[in-house]
């Protein structure tokens, strides 16, 4: 079981906290506020008040077995994300993600060591903006480089063809990695080459940004 610390309990790092629970993570959630740690003390597997810019607290807390730990601080002071984030570099913390407000918050956080940089309230509206300029999107996914995970539903020149003959990596450079009913929410993973798109399908499909869009507009 992944083991990963979040550090600060307001909303983000709430329902992070959550979220990473009921993924299969094992959650020490860390804030000094009292009242945001009894909110999610039932929650998570272990949560602590504390003042994440002091060393000797985290130091005392983080075990080597502690992966990731992930900072949600700094929504109106920048200090104690910095402090909190030199700290975990301190202690050897692997990886160090870190919400941050703007463009110099996240260039000071990296410098210091964090390995990732958060944005949750540019993040969200890409993505939204994402789903408004491009209905067929569900959701997409963010990997190297420009590469995504997208789900989007089966677009019309798809239906009733198969994936030998639709032959999308030819044709737009993407992957078909699973397909689903739309009433149901398991995906059927890695299709065979004989699989028919029917009208209504949800695929899960792998590429480029551009190619991907231009497969969810292949009308």
């Amino acid at each position: 079981m992944r083991q990963v610390c979040v550090i600060g309990l307001g909303q983000f790092g709430t329902h992070l906290a959550r979220a990473l629970v009921k993924m299969g993570c094992e959650v020490l959630a860390i804030d000094q506020d009292e009242k945001r740690v009894e909110e999610v003390r039932d929650d998570v597997h272990r949560a602590l008040i504390g003042d994440a810019r002091s060393y000797q607290m985290l130091a005392s807390v983080l075990t080597p077995s502690i992966e990731d730990a992930v900072i949600c601080l700094g929504a109106t002071d920048l200090e104690p994300s910095i402090i909190c984030a030199l700290n975990l570099k301190r202690i050897g913390v692997p990886s160090i993600r870190s919400t941050a407000v703007s463009d110099d918050h996240a260039q000071i956080l990296t410098a210091i060591g964090a390995t990732e940089i958060v944005f949750p309230e540019r993040d969200s509206a890409v993505r939204t903006a994402r789903r408004v300029a491009n209905p067929d999107i569900r959701d997409m996914f963010p990997l190297a480089e420009d590469y995504r995970i997208m789900e989007v539903e089966a677009p019309g020149k798809s239906h009733g063809q198969t994936l030998a003959a639709l032959d999308l990596r030819a044709k737009f450079d993407i992957l078909i990695l699973a397909v689903r009913n739309a009433d149901d929410p398991h995906f059927r993973f890695l299709p065979p080459a004989d699989k028919v798109i029917r009208p209504g399908e949800v695929l899960m499909v792998l590429g480029r940004e551009l190619d991907l869009v231009r497969f969810a507009n292949y009308d």
